[in-house]
Order: structure tokens, then C-alpha cells, then sequence
């Protein structure tokens, strides 16, 4: 047996060949050399074998009673999942005509009988090397296509972040550089301290909304980068921390907020904060105005998965902007009450996808709106 064992000989090679000489030879020279050798003696075991286990080479011979080789691989060909696997086709038959036939059917190969084994080994390993680059290289194509959709939501971000700068910080930056300038030009004629609540508190108003604002971006983008490696999460615990960051707003709100038995995950716990925190603030932010808030947290264990439920009783949302919620920079509309951004919930949503979970919502407008989440039960220790 070959010591130095690479990929291409511990893979899988499937022998087709109803001559059990030609079985015993090509499994044991094969074996011998490291790849994982199962042998059938007809098409029909054969295509039961490969549903059970993909190979990732096939030796095909073609004059086999029942079904020969040809219509096996075309068999084989027809079916997404097994259309890619290389077939080599050994045969007694020399002629043309065969040779092309077989070709033609998918197969890569031909070799002709009697063979010669030291032929086989060389024509084995360096169909397996094409196939292991033409399946690298496919990977890579599919890592291409992953960072360009990557690449056009990013350059739609940027566009919509213009959008917002252009519009949403000029209407603050306007009224704060008005006031400022109505302070300069009437210094000398009016009392600051009686005038306070007119020209000042603006300023500071303004102010305290562009910070939340430029915030809220910054959670945005942070979002898988540089993050901290996956950890135990008593989401317990967290919710009560949360709750007591938003103590004020609770307060001032009225709303009540209920939880319990919340499961321990494995997470990110800085996000996990982070989510809690904008699905509360959302909850509250759009309460309706003529009911107590009310706003309960609650989660269930299912097959693989956590799904948690933050249901409120607020304005709710209509069907037709349920996917809309969750991407970034957008309003559900121009009358859309308070100062969001559509930064909260699209922060949500990127850090449910680095947990590898799902996020949506089920409302029904002035009855209230419930949004579920979920969080693998076997997550990995980090995930960029």
C-alpha cells in the first residue's frame, strides 16, 4: 500500500463489472493503493448502491446482462445529484463506434480490455484530480457569488446611507445651526436663562437624536466584525439587564414587560444584548396610544433550534411590509410615528444571520405584533 495517502486516493470508487475476475483484481489493486473500493455486478445494484452512498469515481463496463453500461451512466447522467460523478467505462468492445457511444452517454474515460492495471491506477488518479478541481473550483465560483450578492447589498447599503445623511441629518444639523445663530444674533438683547427652553433645549434635542442615529449605524456595521467568540447566554438574565438600560424609557412609557424560563444558548452575548434591546425599544416605540403597553418574551425548544417570541399589543404592521421591516434605511412609510431610521430591526436581522438563525413577524394592525427568532441549538464556538 502506498504510504504517502492523499485525497485523491481515500476516495470513494464504485466497479461495475458482472466478470468477478475483473472485480477481485480492480478492488484489491485499487484497495491496495488507499481508495475506498465497493464493487456491483450489475446496473441495477450498482444504482442502488450509489443512492445510498455517492462515489466519487465510477468503473463502468458496458456488455452486462439486464442493463448494460450505457444506459446505466445515462441513468446516472439524469439525475442532479449523481450527474457530476466521473465514469470511466472498461470494456472488451474496440471499436469506434462503442468508443464514441460511450463518450457521448457522460463518460470521461475509456479504457480497453484486457487492461492493464498500472494504466487503470494512472487514469484513476488523474480523472480524481480533475474532479477535485473542477469541485474546488466550483466552490470557489459559489464563494464568488456569495461575496458579489455580499458585495451589491453593501453598495445598496452605502446608497441608502447617502440617502439618509443627505436628508435625516440635515433637518437637525438645520435646526441646530438656526437656533445657534438666533442665540448669536439676539446675545445682547434677550436673557438666556428665560429663553432656555426655545432656543437651547432645540439645540440639545437635535443633538441627542443625531448621536442615537450615528449609534445606531455604528451597531449596524459592527455586526460581524471583530466579534467576540460564542459563549453561554443565560437570555434570562440578559432580558433583565436589558430591561434595566431601558428602565427610563420603560418608565416613561408605562409598559409592562413580562419573561421567563428563557433558555441558555450559545452566542454571542454583546448581540444577543444588542437584540433584545432594539426588539424591546421597537415594541414600545410603536405601542398603541390608547392601551397600556404590554410587552411578553417567551421561547420554546424545538428539534435544532431555540425560537424565541416577543409579542406586543402596539400599532402592528400591515403583510405587506413584513420583509421591508428588516432592511436597512427603510420607513414603512412618511407618517411612520417616531424618528427611526429602519436601523433597529435590520441590525436584528444581520445578527440573527451570524447566528446562523431566522428572524420574521406575524401582526395584525391595532392588535399588535409578535416577532420570532431562533438560535441554533448547536451553534459553533465563533462564527465570522
Amino acid at each position: 500500500m502506498s504510504d504517502d495517502l492523499t485525497v485523491e486516493n481515500k476516495s470513494k470508487i464504485l466497479i461495475i463489472d458482472d466478470t468477478p475476475d475483473n472485480l477481485r483484481l480492480l478492488s484489491t489493486t485499487l484497495s491496495e493503493e488507499g481508495y475506498d473500493v465497493r464493487c456491483a455486478i450489475n446496473g441495477k445494484l450498482a444504482l442502488m448502491a450509489i443512492k445510498n452512498e455517492l462515489p466519487d469515481l465510477i468503473l463502468l463496463d458496458i456488455k452486462m446482462p439486464d442493463m448494460d453500461g450505457y444506459t446505466v451512466c445515462h441513468q446516472l447522467k439524469l439525475q442532479p445529484e449523481t450527474t457530476e460523478i466521473p465514469v470511466i467505462f472498461l470494456s472488451a468492445l474496440d471499436d469506434v463506434f462503442d468508443k464514441v457511444k460511450a463518450f457521448n452517454t457522460g463518460g470521461i474515460d475509456y479504457i480497453t480490455k484486457p487492461f492493464q492495471v498500472e494504466e487503470v491506477l494512472v487514469r484513476v488518479k488523474n480523472q480524481l484530480t480533475i474532479f477535485r478541481l473542477k469541485q474546488q473550483l466550483q466552490y470557489k465560483n459559489k464563494q464568488l457569488q456569495q461575496l458579489n450578492q455580499e458585495l451589491i447589498r453593501s453598495n445598496q447599503d452605502l446608497e441608502q446611507f447617502a440617502y439618509v445623511v443627505s436628508h435625516d441629518l440635515q433637518q437637525p444639523l438645520q435646526s441646530i445651526t438656526g437656533f445657534a445663530e438666533i442665540i448669536l444674533s439676539l446675545k445682547d438683547q434677550i436673557n438666556l436663562e428665560q429663553e432656555a427652553d426655545e432656543f437651547i433645549t432645540p439645540i440639545l434635542e437635535e443633538g441627542m437624536r443625531m448621536q442615537a442615529f450615528i449609534q445606531s449605524l455604528l451597531n449596524y456595521s459592527r455586526v460581524g466584525l471583530h466579534q467576540k467568540e460564542f459563549s453561554s447566554v443565560d437570555c434570562n438574565l440578559m432580558v433583565a439587564e436589558t430591561l434595566l438600560k431601558l428602565r427610563q424609557t420603560i418608565q416613561e412609557s408605562g409598559a409592562i414587560v413580562t419573561y421567563s424560563n428563557l433558555p441558555v444558548i450559545h452566542a454571542d452575548s454583546i448581540q444577543i444584548g444588542q437584540l433584545f434591546q432594539n426588539l424591546i425599544s421597537n415594541s414600545i416605540k410603536y405601542c398603541h396610544p390608547h392601551r397600556l403597553v404590554k410587552i411578553n418574551i417567551f421561547a420554546e425548544e424545538l428539534l435544532e433550534e431555540y425560537q424565541f417570541c416577543i409579542e406586543d399589543n402596539g400599532i402592528g404592521i400591515e403583510a405587506q411590509f413584513y420583509e421591508k421591516i428588516f432592511q436597512v434605511f427603510q420607513r414603512l412609510s412618511s407618517e411612520q410615528k417616531g424618528d427611526g431610521h429602519g436601523i433597529g430591526l435590520a441590525t436584528c436581522k444581520k445578527i440573527i444571520e451570524r447566528h446562523q438563525g431566522r428572524i420574521w413577524l406575524e401582526s395584525q394592525v391595532d392588535i399588535g405584533t409578535t416577532f420570532y427568532f431562533t438560535i441554533p441549538i448547536k451553534n459553533q464556538s465563533s462564527h465570522e
